[in-house]
């Protein structure tokens, strides 16, 4: 998404060395590409976790690419929440294109060159679209919310932090001072008791201590 603010920090390279550990051994294991998600709630560190994890694979002469599930909502961020405020039952995987990801995901594992992908650009509040070139990555990362739903995905990495708990990095991270409104907090809540089952998908959780560790 253009116009994102992605800090990655010290506790998000933890984990991504912990997941590039237990997930290395599947690449060597398997030739060719691989995919996979980093799923969690709002400020959990998604998006940071998914840069440094394709920081750390480089450091290994593998290079990634990153899908974002924000560019694959159905309204761009200031029209979804107006469509959340008219009716909360809008909130959840339905507010995705997460057919569209799944298949851009599988287009990647069948070896295309590139996948015309759509883009948000915040500022405007528009979806346009881009061309995403894939022709010398090894592995797609998709983070976002409900990437842990993706099919395409051969590996789910799920971070075991609640909303709860990442109010400072919302903070921290914020867009617009509407995402941190009472309003905002139902969405959370909602979230949470959506996307909380997913973690049984996973084969990675990355618990509160940003630890890396094998699901099970």
């Amino acid at each position: 998404m253009r116009g994102d603010t992605i800090v990655v920090e010290a506790h998000h390279r933890k984990a991504a060395e912990g997941v590039a550990r237990l997930l290395l051994p599947q690449l060597e294991a398997r030739p060719g590409r691989h995919t996979l998600s980093i799923a969690g709630e709002s400020g959990s560190g998604k998006s940071e976790t998914a840069v440094a994890l394709a920081e750390q694979l480089s450091g290994h002469g593998l290079t990634s690419v990153i899908f974002q599930q924000d560019d694959y909502f159905i309204h761009p961020p200031k029209s979804n929440d107006a469509e959340r405020r008219k009716d909360i039952a809008w909130v959840g995987p339905k507010e995705v294109r997460l057919d569209l990801l799944d298949a851009h995901l599988k287009a990647f594992l069948d070896g295309a060159g590139e996948v015309e992908k759509p883009l948000v650009v915040y500022e405007d509040d528009a979806i346009t679209s881009e061309v995403m070139a894939l022709g010398d990555a090894h592995v797609a990362i998709a983070e976002g919310t409900y990437t842990t739903l993706l099919e395409s995905a051969l590996t789910h990495v799920f971070i075991d932090r609640s909303y709860r708990e990442t109010r400072a990095h919302r903070e921290k991270r914020k867009r617009d001072a509407a995402e941190l409104d009472p309003f905002i907090d139902t969405v959370l809540e909602i979230e949470h008791g959506i996307i909380s089952a997913h973690k049984a998908r996973a084969q990675i959780v990355i618990d509160g201590d940003y630890t890396a560790a094998a699901a099970g």
